[in-house]
């Protein structure tokens, strides 16, 4: 939240170029999400923050992908329709090439655990399970105060992202002021 309030009033009152209005949308759009994890978590509700971990590494991947491909910024003015428009794992993949030092993991393999959660796929399971008396366990439907376990994965889950975040604040939004075409924001 610092970095954006020295960040954000650089966006203020000059023209930015496509990418910068891109970047003051889906920055603000991943830093509240993050905030709602955040509360989340602090209230107990982890299978809800879990769901939403899918928007922000959405979002983060959005900024650096159009940071590495700018030419595509055109899809995504164009409402980055589904068909024209790289999913997320495959935005995965094409970030991936272009650094030769990264491991390659497939796209479809980053995107899996967070697709079941979103789909409710049967694999989604364990991360609304909770053990009840007597050994079982169930699936919980709401405050999860009892697995730590699921509080550590998704805090260690989130902090590359937002770290991500912060990066694509400074790469679009350098310290020194740069005009380009595009609209007054």
């Amino acid at each position: 939240m610092e970095q954006n309030a020295s960040t954000a009033p650089r966006s203020h009152g000059r023209v930015l170029s496509d990418h910068q209005n891109m970047a003051c949308q889906v920055i603000a759009q991943a830093l509240s999400i993050a905030l709602s994890i955040r509360e989340l978590i602090r209230q107990g509700y982890l299978f809800g923050a879990h769901v939403l971990l899918r928007a922000l590494v959405e979002r983060a991947a959005i900024l650096l992908y159009l940071h590495l491909y700018p030419n595509d910024i055109e899809r995504w003015k164009r409402g980055w329709q589904q068909g024209d428009a790289p999913g997320l794992a495959k935005m995965f993949d094409a970030i991936q090439a272009k650094w030769q030092h990264s491991p390659v993991v497939a796209g479809r393999d980053l995107t899996a655990t967070m697709n079941s959660l979103l789909h409710a796929k049967p694999d989604s399971a364990p991360w609304n399970m909770v053990p009840l008396g007597e050994g079982g366990f169930g699936h919980a439907v709401s405050k999860i105060l009892n697995r730590p376990d699921l509080c550590d994965d998704l805090c260690a889950n989130a902090i590359p992202w937002l770290v991500v975040v912060q990066g694509m604040m400074r790469a679009y939004f350098p310290s020194e002021p740069v005009l380009n075409s595009g609209q007054i924001h």
